[in-house]
């Protein structure tokens, strides 16, 4: 089995984000690896607004730091995961999640699928399908509702086992 030293999970806004960190941080606990959860801002909507794209994401990191509080917490913890960051980049989001790809240099990247309709998806697309095409390395897409029940039985076992 491949071992992965360094993970990248692709959070989004919506439902899957707390299933692709609990699985993210699952396997970077199984792997002892590093991790990075990251998140990109779509910056044309910003530039419309007229919002600092920066201002916007420092905001969104500590968003996504006060939503994922408990997992993060116990991840740092975890003597398994030498690292735990999270980074927030404004761009075109398939752009930003490939630079934070080339800065991280994962072996895995992990991202969540929210079952587009067809016509939503022939016009914007999914971030999942650019990342399995794009990455130079293992792309695992989850499906949060098949982790949540699998995930919390994974955290008690090893919370359990750091104590």
């Amino acid at each position: 089995m491949a071992r992965y030293n360094k993970i990248l999970a692709a959070l989004d806004d919506g439902d899957t984000r707390l299933a692709v960190a609990r699985r993210a941080l699952s396997i970077a606990h199984d792997n002892n690896a590093e991790i990075v959860l990251a998140h990109a801002i779509n910056n044309s909507t910003l530039e419309l607004a007229g919002l600092n794209g920066e201002e916007i994401a420092e905001r969104c990191k500590q968003s996504i730091e006060e939503s994922l509080g408990r997992q993060l917490a116990r991840a740092r913890k975890d003597e398994c995961i030498p690292s735990v960051e999270v980074r927030v980049k404004p761009g075109r989001i398939e752009e930003a999640l490939g630079e934070l790809a080339q800065e991280v240099s994962p072996d895995l990247v992990i991202c969540g699928v929210r079952g587009l309709s067809n016509v939503k998806y022939a016009f914007v697309g999914s971030v999942s399908t650019y990342l399995v095409r794009h990455m130079e390395c293992d792309v695992l897409v989850v499906r949060p509702e098949a982790i949540d029940e699998i995930d919390e039985a994974d955290y008690a076992q090893a919370e359990s086992t750091l104590k």
